[in-house]
């Protein structure tokens, strides 16, 4: 249904949906950028489902009660408990890192900026769960000038995490954000 859903939403809104991505790959960290406005989850939700990507995203456990449970387990959510501090903390990496342990396929979907706003600098979480749980980062994309949502490249962390980050960050630069301004620079 939510795939039949997403098919008339590109129709209608004349978006296309793209994948570059080896379909070997079976547990993965996909960056989706740019973030820059509440109708990029719809759009990009709405590209995996039509490219036939099982995404999953992670989310406060809190969200994740009646009524919205409804809608956000079916879209792929995965509660994540976040302890009060104290001694038993577990940090939200090491929390992607051990759900990735536990499963044969996972891709989780990520949105490195944090905000909707312009951010020079990136959180690193997505790529240091990558690095630990030793899965490659896809690049899932908007590009509102194309009129177009996908998966662009798979990108293997070497360790050098300034200079990664960096080539990432280039090639969201081709790409056009809804509010171009708040966009990767």
């Amino acid at each position: 249904m939510w795939r039949i859903i997403a098919i008339i939403i590109f129709k209608v809104s004349g978006w296309k949906a793209r994948s570059y991505v080896p379909t070997d790959i079976k547990k993965a960290v996909m960056v989706a950028a740019p973030h820059t406005s509440n109708w990029d989850f719809i759009y990009a939700r709405a590209a995996l489902y039509i490219l036939r990507v099982p995404i999953k995203f992670t989310i406060k456990k809190e969200w994740i009660k009646f009524p919205l449970s409804l809608i956000l387990n079916p879209l792929g959510a995965i509660p994540i408990d976040r302890q009060p501090k104290g001694i038993s903390r577990t940090s939200t990496v090491d929390k992607m890192v051990e759900i990735f342990n536990q499963r044969d396929h996972l891709i989780i979907l990520v949105t490195p900026e944090g905000t909707r706003k312009y951010a020079e600098r990136w959180k690193s979480g997505f790529y240091v769960t990558a690095q630990r749980a030793n899965v490659p980062i896809v690049l899932g994309y908007l590009d509102y000038k194309a009129k177009e949502a996908g998966i662009g490249a798979v990108f293997y962390p070497t360790g050098d995490i300034a200079k990664d980050i960096e080539e990432i960050k280039a090639f969201y630069r081709t790409k056009t954000a809804k509010f171009p301004n708040n966009g990767v620079r």
